[in-house]
């Protein structure tokens, strides 16, 4: 796999559209395959049934190749009593949204499903978040001749990808907005710069995080970079599916308002600085995914009643820089053709 990689996959720009879980509607990763780029599904939390729809629908606005995103699953305890207390410190917020008491059901990871879809629609390209998947999955996925991409935020996690078979490995750095990729010991919060500096492997990188314009893009790839992932540039744009509300937040944000927050998920996420993020910092909060389970029906509900400041608004460092338009627009921007 050479650094020109992405011209196979029908790629004019070496740029990825990121697998925004939640956000990645069909149309919006159709558009991003119709401007030029790698588009990506972001199936983390979708079933397998609702993966394969999404992939023919996808198919439907175009014939491009394109990514879908699966998250590793992870399992942790759960330990009632620390559901229930993290359950109970959301209660002022159900309230307030008219939500029900009761606990929501937990959901259950439909990976291994997920991937036998993939299989069965022929899927070019599989990424992966959380983690890296086993050996069995890597060689069924490769012998369906998928393209494999593994997502790092250390040096030693990138290593750990390279030796488990991915074809590339995101390199995510600190600016990047949303969930962290970390699945090595403590998130050591480094820079791009500092991973394209210090990671060193034999397989193509790709570089995420702070990525908005033409200056940036070239930047990465200077640095040793085969492409680069775009994320909130891309998340507020016209096609995009995330909620208007979360849009408008990073329009009209400035620089310095995004922080690092577990209450929303229980996972590391970068997003813009609200009310919930403040009033559950001495919250209990449960781990992943469960907290992600409890908190679900909160954001959903303050997305329809119009609650910013009760929605996780995923946003990178340089979000605040994020320009109104089409997805073409952007693209155009990020290539340095902009009107």
């Amino acid at each position: 796999m050479n650094t020109n990689w992405w011209k196979a996959l029908e790629m004019e720009y070496p740029i990825i559209q990121a697998p925004m879980a939640g956000s990645t509607t069909p149309g919006f990763v159709a558009a991003c395959l119709e401007a030029g780029i790698l588009g990506s599904l972001g199936a983390g939390y979708m079933t397998a049934e609702e993966t394969r729809a999404a992939i023919r629908k996808i198919r439907n606005l175009s014939d491009k190749p394109f990514s879908v995103n699966l998250f590793v699953p992870e399992r942790p305890e759960r330990d009632e009593a620390v559901i229930g207390e993290a359950h109970r410190a959301l209660a002022p917020f159900r309230e307030e949204l008219g939500l029900p008491g009761e606990t929501p059901a937990l959901s259950e990871s439909e990976f291994a499903r997920q991937v036998d879809v993939l299989i069965d629609e022929g899927v070019e390209v599989v990424s992966f978040t959380f983690g890296l998947p086993d050996e069995e999955t890597v060689r069924k996925l490769k012998d369906a001749g998928a393209l494999l991409i593994g997502t790092a935020t250390t040096p030693e996690e990138a290593l750990e990808a390279e030796r488990s078979g991915m074809d590339a490995v995101v390199l995510q750095g600190k600016e990047a907005g949303g969930h962290r990729g970390a699945f090595i010991g403590d998130d050591r919060f480094l820079t791009l710069h500092e991973l394209l500096a210090e990671a060193r492997l034999t397989v193509p990188v790709i570089a995420a995080g702070g990525i908005h314009d033409a200056e940036t893009v070239r930047a990465a790839l200077d640095a040793g970079a085969s492409a680069v992932q775009v994320g909130t540039a891309l998340l507020v744009t016209e096609e995009s599916g995330a909620n208007d509300l979360h849009k408008e937040a990073i329009l009209n944000s400035d620089e310095g308002e995004t922080v690092i927050t577990k209450a929303f998920s229980g996972k590391n996420a970068r997003g813009l600085n609200n009310r919930f993020i403040e009033e559950m910092a001495e919250a209990a909060i449960a781990p992943y995914p469960i907290q992600n389970d409890l908190t679900k029906q909160i954001r959903s509900a303050a997305g329809k009643q119009g609650k910013a400041g009760l929605l996780s608004l995923w946003s990178g460092e340089s979000g605040w820089k994020a320009r109104r338009g089409k997805v073409s627009e952007i693209v155009r921007r990020l290539i340095g053709e902009e009107e």
